[in-house]
């Protein structure tokens, strides 16, 4: 799998939405390889965008497509400056990746210390699902930079706010603590999503 994270500001939130919405009606039928997106607005602003394919040729080759350039000149319209584009051909899923019945969606960035030890806790999926059952799923995708993005579905905020309180087992608290730094969440409160029909 190959993830494009897009990150920008808005003060034009539903306009953004959509144009998303119409991107995968109209677009995404001629989109080979594309799996889905997840996209959502913060509270100040930040529109972030995770979108999924099955390889970055894949990617690529739908930003090719004339159509595509259409659509990427009208959503930087209703974007407030420039944005960021990070391409990561290193993805790591737990569960099934997350859900479009998602009612939360949280994105951590971060720098990666140790990518290794950050995917070890991505795949012990059965034991994170048993401490935070309000994981749907999730993605980790890491670019050539060293960035890092965790893109967590949860079943709605309420119980993401809940499952934040309980105590983080020592030793996934110290893996995660060395693994990656400088880390930013970003809260979609009201995400959306596209996949394939």
């Amino acid at each position: 799998m190959f993830i494009q994270v897009i990150q920008g500001r808005t003060s034009r939130q539903d306009e953004a939405r959509e144009l998303g919405d119409r991107w995968v009606r109209d677009l995404a039928p001629g989109a080979d390889g594309w799996l889905g997106s997840t996209f959502g607005v913060t509270d100040d602003g930040t529109m972030l965008g995770v979108i999924r394919f099955e390889s970055r040729e894949a990617a690529q080759a739908n930003a090719d497509r004339p159509e595509q350039t259409a659509f990427a000149e009208e959503m930087a319209k209703l974007l407030d400056g420039p944005v960021e584009f990070h391409d990561c051909d290193d993805v790591t899923q737990m569960l099934d990746g997350g859900s479009d019945e998602a009612g939360f969606v949280q994105v951590m960035r971060g720098k990666v210390a140790d990518a290794e030890g950050l995917k070890s806790l991505m795949t012990d999926s059965e034991r994170l699902h048993q401490a935070r059952p309000e994981i749907i799923g999730a993605t980790l995708a890491i670019d050539g930079e060293g960035y890092a993005f965790e893109t967590v579905a949860f079943t709605d905020e309420a119980s993401a706010r809940r499952g934040e309180q309980e105590q983080m087992p020592d030793d996934v608290r110290e893996t995660l603590e060395a693994a990656v730094h400088d880390v930013s969440f970003y809260d979609l409160h009201e995400p959306w999503f596209g996949s394939p029909s």
